[in-house]
């Protein structure tokens, strides 16, 4: 049997040679002094040899405990030499078949489903939050484990939501692969494991006109890119879902001069299709159910001086790293946090914001039981594409344009109370004041 020090003295000759260890293990030298390990063995009634390693990456213990390994697969039938073909092979597509790989391999099959925008939405959250932690690591060894300390990544930074719906890609995903035979298990059953995402939240919001303006110039003067605080500027002026002003195509902004800084454009508005409001289900698709949001001056005004940023993506507020994804769900929250209002307002706030201020005007100006004060405060949720509860959908469909007057004129006296002594929007294009 070979020592240790045997064959780190066995050096180049003349011709290639093998040094006997025991039970057909040997260590064979070239004459270039390369040396491997190699097992013969018989099997079928056949000789036939196997590679186990180059010395030193494979020392004298290990080989012959690959050896040993051989030996067992003899005697249960099995031919070692091809399952070590075998296991090369699965290693290799071990390798190919990673989680960022299957990951857009899914992508790509279910982006016809959806639209542009949410299968843009989709790519950048895994992009975000995914493909760092996961992108390079086997399907195979994903476990629960691994999916759980990633969405608790996400949890931590307040994105409870966020975490949930990147479980569901997970599951997806993994389903995927099951059924390309890629993996076995889908890991992603930890949803009880994650914190359970608020019903009924109430976002922090500022209902102070002047505490309002302090944060609008607080942002107008922070060092953040300029399409962040344009768009915080512009959830604040139509006081609509951050969801649906961070993932707003420039296709559904009209009546807008785009050539014309001076133009007025009176008539300018922002329709968002019914699949990108917040409705049920069945409703999606419908466009009874499209929500239109008049524009006022000052919302014009942010959307032209964000064009000349972004006017040649897809996408009025995309992120910094590719005009076809939009903007981060918490980029703008977390400039508000910065600059010290975390925990009193946050993007999603804009809304209360605009109700309370609103409903409190009109009930200042309809005292009592004044029908009048029923009807401001119905456009108020119209204008927030709030639905009347305990309705049908038959009973739910309004039309599109109702009260468009006087919902343009309540949404150009919001953004005159609050952009009262703010800079002009293409202001912010300069940087930070």
């Amino acid at each position: 049997m070979l020592t240790d020090a045997a064959v780190r003295k066995a050096k180049a000759r003349e011709k290639p040679y093998k040094l006997a260890d025991s039970a057909g293990l040997h260590l064979f030298v070239t004459t270039t002094g390369h040396r491997s390990w190699r097992y013969k063995y018989r099997f079928g009634g056949k000789e036939k040899r196997i590679v186990f390693g180059h010395y030193p990456d494979v020392s004298l213990a290990e080989a012959r405990i690959m050896r040993d390994d051989a030996k067992r697969l003899l005697r249960e039938g099995r031919d070692p030499g091809y399952e070590a073909k075998l296991a090369k092979l699965a290693n290799t597509k071990r390798h190919e078949h990673t989680f960022e790989a299957l990951a857009r391999e899914w992508h790509n099959l279910q982006k016809d489903r959806w639209t542009e925008v949410h299968a843009g939405d989709v790519i950048s959250s895994m992009e975000r939050d995914l493909f760092p932690v996961l992108g390079n690591i086997a399907m195979a060894d994903i476990d629960e484990h691994l999916v759980l300390s990633t969405l608790q990544i996400v949890e931590a930074r307040g994105a409870i939501e966020t975490a949930h719906r990147l479980r569901q890609r997970i599951a997806s995903i993994f389903k995927f692969a099951r059924s390309k035979k890629v993996v076995t298990h889908n890991p992603a059953d930890v949803g009880e494991l994650l914190k359970p995402v608020p019903k009924g939240k109430r976002w922090p919001a500022l209902v102070d006109l002047d505490e309002i303006r302090g944060l609008i110039a607080a942002v107008d003067g922070a060092g953040a890119n300029p399409v962040s605080r344009l768009a915080s500027r512009f959830m604040a002026l139509t006081a609509q879902r951050p969801g649906m002003v961070r993932t707003a195509p420039w296709s559904e902004f009209h009546e807008i001069t785009w050539s014309d800084d001076g133009a007025v454009d009176e008539n300018a508005f922002w329709l968002i299709p019914s699949d990108r409001v917040k409705l049920e289900l069945e409703l999606k698709g419908d466009e009874a159910f499209d929500h239109v949001v008049p524009l006022a001056r000052q919302s014009v005004e942010v959307l032209k001086a964000t064009r000349r940023l972004t006017g040649r993506g897809p996408l009025a507020f995309p992120n910094n790293r590719s005009s076809f994804g939009p903007l981060s769900e918490n980029t703008v929250n977390f400039l508000y946090h910065r600059l010290g209002y975390k925990g009193r307002h946050v993007s999603h706030g804009w809304r209360s914001s605009f109700s309370t201020i609103m409903n409190e005007h009109f009930a200042r100006q309809h005292v009592g039981a004044d029908p009048r004060l029923v009807l401001e405060r119905l456009i108020v949720d119209l204008m927030l594409a709030h639905m009347p509860k305990g309705l049908s959908a038959s009973e739910q469909r309004y039309n599109r344009a109702a009260y468009m007057d006087r919902r343009r004129e309540i949404s150009q006296l919001w953004a005159n109370w609050i952009m009262e002594g703010q800079l002009a929007a293409s202001a912010l294009l300069e940087g930070p004041r």
